[in-house]
């Protein structure tokens, strides 16, 4: 297997235009198209830094990074430290000039994409987030834009399922309206396959959450830069294929985030709120639970507990598929 040619790379000393940043967890069968499609998607953005955070993979993750990508900083923890540790692990290791993408290791950005993200977040000085149109793969449009978890929406998601309540801005999280998808939209997150980063919002944010471990970390990233008045905008014109989907086959991912949403609007929102929020949650993935559905059992179960099972608990095919990227 050949070696990917290297995007452009800073000169000795300089740090980079972009850093991607990019943690992988047993992602060996799944890094190959991403690291082909890098130099390509980062053309015109000016030099780059790639920085792997390997979550202590077990599959040959990083001898296959290593093989195609001589180029990339390769990070080893050593162990599995979860998504929001890898990311900051990640940032660590330049300050970029235009801006970091926070990247899946399954997310495929499309040629010339990169740097139609740097316009948007360059254009004005109150956009904080730029995130790609996300397709699955077949080519079609995968909805990536989210509203603010709130009580309401979190029952109208109990009471009508979250396709339908998301019919309705107060009572859904999820934008479900082509629509809406265009270039210049808005949203209050978006989930977390791809995410550019100004350097303004590195500064004003800071560092990821690190307790999540995985699932919630991209809604408390992007609501802080929120909060410090910068907004996340969509680009149309920038492409990421990202099948994605094993969440919702997955007892312990689909549990994990059950519980983390109910954490994050605690953390925001306080005691009795949260409170609320939780049972709200519990609710709606015990009815569900009643009809038989695991994936909705184990969320009850760990809602209940106040934590999940351990992923070395879980069954075999949990484990290989929580790739934490």
């Amino acid at each position: 297997m050949s070696p990917v040619p290297a995007p452009l790379a800073p000169a000795p000393g300089d740090e980079p235009d972009v850093l991607v940043a990019v943690v992988t967890y047993n992602s060996a069968a799944i890094v190959a198209p991403f690291l082909r499609a890098l130099p390509a998607a980062l053309e015109g953005a000016g030099t780059a830094r790639v920085v792997v955070v390997d979550n202590d993979s077990r599959d040959g993750t990083v001898d296959r990074v290593r093989a195609l990508a001589p180029w990339a900083t390769v990070v080893e923890p050593r162990a599995n430290l979860g998504y929001g540790a890898g990311i900051n692990l990640a940032l660590r290791q330049a300050r970029p000039r235009r801006g970091a993408y926070v990247l899946n290791p399954d997310a495929v950005p499309s040629p010339g994409s990169v740097v139609r993200l740097v316009r948007v977040v360059e254009s004005a000085d109150d956009v904080g987030i730029a995130v790609p149109r996300v397709l699955d793969g077949q080519g079609r449009l995968k909805f990536s834009l989210r509203r603010e978890p709130t009580i309401r929406r979190a029952l109208g998601e109990a009471v009508l399922g979250g396709h339908r309540a998301a019919r309705y801005p107060a009572w859904g999280d999820m934008i479900r309206d082509p629509a809406y998808y265009v270039d210049g939209a808005t949203a209050d997150w978006a989930t977390g396959a791809a995410m550019f980063l100004a350097p303004r919002t590195l500064d004003a944010v800071g560092s990821w959450t690190e307790d999540f471990f995985l699932y919630s970390e991209e809604t408390d990233y992007a609501l802080r830069a929120r909060d410090a008045g910068l907004c996340l905008r969509y680009v149309a014109s920038a492409d990421v294929v990202h099948p994605g989907g094993d969440m919702s086959v997955s007892p312990w991912l689909w549990s994990l985030v059950a519980l983390n949403r109910t954490r994050l609007y605690r953390r925001r929102h306080g005691g009795v709120p949260g409170a609320v929020f939780w049972l709200v949650v519990l609710l709606n993935e015990t009815s569900r639970a009643l009809l038989g559905r695991p994936t909705h059992r184990e969320a009850a179960r760990a809602l209940l507990r106040g934590r999940v099972r351990p992923l070395g608990q879980a069954p075999a095919g949990t484990r290989a598929r929580a790739r934490l990227s």
